[in-house]
């Protein structure tokens, strides 16, 4: 959330992921994508730096977590036969009915 003010002075937050479009004529006005209005004593540039500020602390923020849970099962294989000296690999413990499948003529 940014934090903008009113042209009475009393402050809000707004989400900046839901700001369609900034006018400034003579006042800055926010457009969200429901249609609302808010008028903001703040310049567009400075509405435009603080949504820039807010999507980089977020970007800093998710770059500094720690992996979340155990690392991910690999995905089965695409096809019914494996290479051979892949049965014994990761993925085929993890998915049993990813094995090789034996190969035979078709009958006629």
């Amino acid at each position: 959330m940014i934090v903008v003010t009113r042209l009475n002075d009393s402050q809000f937050a707004v989400n900046p992921d839901l700001i369609e479009r900034i006018h400034a004529s003579p006042d800055t006005t926010l457009v969200m994508v429901d249609g609302a209005k808010f008028i903001v004593t703040e310049s567009m540039p400075e509405v435009i730096e603080k949504i820039a500020a807010y999507r980089a602390r977020v970007i800093a923020l998710a770059h500094d977590l720690p992996a979340a849970g155990p690392r991910p099962v690999p995905a089965p294989p695409l096809g019914l036969v494996t290479l051979t000296g892949l049965e014994d690999d990761e993925t085929t413990r993890a998915h049993p009915e990813a094995r090789a499948v034996p190969l035979r003529a078709r009958k006629k």
